[in-house]
């Protein structure tokens, strides 16, 4: 495999630039030195910031756009075996890279790098360790799923030799990654139109564990059904002192422990830190949910391991908001209805927000909920049903197929009759429009909305406040 290398510069290409990750990747070699260019099929803002930095972009996916120059191409899973650029780059025997190995190869260049894995937890988690980062100005490079106010995106160039990204399961696309801080946040059934079953899902991040360099941390969330079969998958590693194995909680056997947990009025937690049985003070986070409380030691052990100074990660923790998407506040309506957005798509992810909702609320609790993918809904019916339930008022609006085709065999419709037999005013209405309309005749002042999923419900909330 091409081994991309920041000593040695050469010119990258990118099939699919325009994508929101792909450009940040891109973004990156551009700040390394390196030529760059790429293609899309249309012009949009993130092109026009690319070509000011000096990228040569094309807008057709043409075999002409592969010049003699280039000395590999990264693409993306999106991209079709039959598309034009792809087709030529392979006759020619270019070094190709999909995005995840190519992600892989960047870690490699960074001396202290941190990759954040988990069902759940990613985002907030990374966001977490970049503020640190930053508070602690060792200017990092940072690679993360969501928008971040703080880094003005989701790609922060630095010029260090720290950097920190979202390590992604689906597909096994983490395998990629050699981190000297790999974190493991929780191990849950999701993405089973790949895995399977949670055995799969079980055993694939256990071989992630084993993919941490030398001298490197394996950081591990303690309190779950999984930890000792990740513990197994590198024991040996353990034993010769190779790697250290990490674990976080709030057990009293995890070496970063969470003790005393507790909420504000706004669902922000504060608690007192220990480390191997001992104290280290208060840590006051502005992130929401007992959850977070839990994901931020994982944060912590890795800044830790890292280098960074416990003052400063700190200080990080508390300055770090959320990602967009990620109980969002978002404004209030006409009528005096408090509007939040929620990526969550799980049942697990639902219950830790509708927890933290329930905490706050002054008046009732709306979820306007978008099912993400129909095999993850067929896979959790009673999951969800169970975990929305929580709510005073649940409006389903159709499923986002994201990268799958309906099959007839599930419908939001299944979650809400499943919601009314558990006692939950529930209605599925399919359209925005129709959900957006339902809500603005039946929630009163002083209620809160949630819109909540993966794909664009967060839509309805921007038009109820604009309304």
């Amino acid at each position: 495999m091409y081994k991309v290398d920041f000593s040695h510069k050469a010119h990258a290409h990118f099939i699919g630039i325009g994508g929101i990750s792909m450009s940040g990747l891109a973004e990156i070699l551009v700040g390394a030195g390196f030529t760059v260019s790429g293609s899309d099929v249309k012009e949009s803002d993130v092109t026009k910031t690319l070509q000011e930095r000096g990228v040569k972009v094309y807008f057709s996916q043409v075999a002409s756009n592969i010049t003699d120059d280039i000395d590999f191409v990264v693409y993306t899973a999106a991209i079709h075996a039959d598309n034009e650029e792809l087709c030529e780059v392979k006759s020619r025997n270019i070094p190709l890279l999909t995005r995840a190995e190519f992600l892989g190869q960047l870690m490699d260049n960074y001396k202290y790098s941190v990759a954040v894995a988990g069902t759940h937890g990613k985002t907030t988690t990374t966001s977490m360790m970049a503020h640190i980062m930053m508070n602690a100005g060792v200017d990092p490079t940072i690679s993360i799923g969501g928008m971040l106010d703080a880094i003005g995106g989701n790609i922060r160039v630095g010029k260090s030799d720290y950097f920190v990204t979202e390590a992604c399961e689906y597909t096994n696309s983490y395998f990629e990654f050699h981190a000297f801080a790999s974190i493991i946040l929780n191990v849950d059934n999701d993405h089973l139109d790949f895995f399977g079953n949670i055995d799969n899902i079980a055993k694939s991040f256990a071989t992630f564990a084993t993919k941490t360099v030398s001298g490197g941390a394996l950081i591990v969330n303690g309190d779950m059904k999984y930890t000792d079969t990740i513990r197994e998958a590198v024991q040996d590693r353990i034993e010769n002192g190779t790697i250290k194995f990490i674990t976080f909680g709030t057990g009293e056997a995890d070496d970063y422990r969470a003790v005393n947990i507790r909420l504000n009025e706004f669902g922000q937690p504060t608690y007192d830190l220990y480390i191997n049985g001992e104290s280290k003070g208060e840590i006051a986070l502005s992130v929401t949910g007992e959850h977070n409380a839990v994901n931020s030691l994982s944060a912590i052990a890795a800044a830790l391991h890292v280098g960074l100074d416990i003052e400063a990660i700190r200080e990080g923790l508390r300055k770090c908001h959320s990602a967009d998407r990620r109980f969002q506040y978002k404004g209030v309506t006409s009528n005096g209805v408090t509007v939040v957005d929620d990526y969550a798509h799980h049942p697990t992810e639902i219950s830790a927000t509708l927890k933290v909702a329930n905490a706050m609320k002054k008046g009732e609790l709306w979820v306007a909920f978008q099912p993400h993918t129909y095999s993850r809904t067929k896979a959790h019916l009673d999951e969800f049903a169970k975990a929305l339930s929580v709510a005073d008022h649940v409006v389903l609006a159709d499923i986002y197929a994201a990268r799958e085709v309906d099959d007839g065999t599930v419908s939001s419709g299944d979650i809400a009759e499943r919601l009314v037999k558990l006692g939950c005013d529930a209605h599925y209405l399919g359209s925005f429009e129709e959900v957006k309309n339902y809500l603005k005749n039946n929630f009163k002042n002083n209620d809160l909305l949630i819109t909540m999923g993966a794909g664009n419900i967060d839509t309805v909330g921007n038009q109820l406040i604009s309304e």
